[in-house]
Parts: C-alpha cells; sequence; structure tokens
C-alpha cells in the first residue's frame, strides 16, 4: 500500500468521522427536545451550539413563529418555553430522515426532513413535518456544534392519540 493510497483512506476516514459526529449532534439535540426526555447525563442543549450560533424559523409559517434567535441563551430560552416544566406537550418525538451531510473542513451542513409527533397538554396532537438546514463548525476542543440551525414547516396534520390501555395481570 502506498503513502498515496493511506493518505487517501485517512481523509476519507476523518470524513466519515465527521458526518457521525454531526449526526450525533443532531441526535442529541432531538433527544434533548423530546418529551418525556431520557435521561441524558451532563448533556444540555446550549452544550451543542457554537457561541454566535443562529437558530430560525424560515418559510411562511415558522419565520414567524419563531423569528431568529442569535446565542445559546436566546436559543434555549425560547426551547424551554416548550418544555418541562412550561405545560406544552404531554408526549413529543422527533425522527430525522432523508439525511445529507457534507463536511468541508471544520464545518459541516447537514440536511434532514423531520417528521415530529406532538400530544399536547390540552390533549390535541398532529405529525408535523419539517426541513432543517443545519450548519455544524468545530468548537476550540475539536468536537462539532450547531452554528446555524434553520427550521421550515413543511405540512402539519390532526392525529388521534389512542389512550394506553391498562392490562390486567
Amino acid at each position: 500500500m502506498t503513502q498515496t493510497t493511506i493518505d487517501a483512506l485517512l481523509t476519507r476516514l476523518a470524513m466519515l468521522e465527521a458526518q457521525n459526529e454531526v449526526r450525533k449532534i443532531a441526535a442529541r439535540y432531538m433527544a434533548l427536545c423530546d418529551v418525556p426526555r431520557a435521561a441524558l447525563e451532563g448533556e444540555t442543549l446550549d452544550a451543542l451550539f457554537t457561541d454566535d450560533a443562529v437558530w430560525e424559523g424560515i418559510g411562511p409559517h415558522y419565520a414567524h413563529k419563531f423569528g431568529r434567535l442569535q446565542g445559546p441563551t436566546a436559543i434555549v430560552d425560547m426551547l424551554q418555553c416548550y418544555l418541562p416544566p412550561a405545560p406544552h406537550f404531554a408526549t413529543n418525538v422527533h425522527f430525522l430522515t432523508s439525511e445529507h451531510i457534507e463536511v468541508m473542513g471544520d464545518s459541516a451542513k447537514g440536511r434532514w426532513i423531520m417528521l415530529q409527533a406532538s400530544e399536547y397538554v390540552d390533549a390535541n396532537a398532529e405529525l408535523i413535518a419539517a426541513r432543517l438546514e443545519i450548519d455544524f463548525s468545530r468548537g476550540a476542543d475539536h468536537a462539532w456544534l450547531i452554528r446555524h440551525f434553520r427550521t421550515e414547516r413543511l405540512f402539519d396534520a390532526p392525529w388521534q392519540v389512542n389512550p394506553r390501555k391498562e392490562t390486567m395481570a
């Protein structure tokens, strides 16, 4: 095996590792926004963002609803309005699909379609599909962080949540 081949393999390996780290950051973000949350010891939403991060809703529905937020504190404050103990979601689960991740050195861009299944505390429920475009950067410690998060609602539909059936033992 030549040094050129080894270098090419190392470059490809670094790209795959970067894509995997970006994927993990997106999944951590979604898990931290789920209700109820699984215990994610030591993980916080603000730790996922660069100091100058931007979070924005785009498109006709989300641009008005969410606007543009700058910095981890403003972003997390907005997200906390939807998370316990705030009385908003009874259940909220996110699913990511149609993934595309491009890595360019110390930056990356990810695109996903997100399906969000939500039951609200008022017993209404809906399915939401949104397009996510997320830019990532490497932090000082070389960890990947969210630099620019964009979400655009594609559609929503009401749905019925079936009450849980108790089984008798």
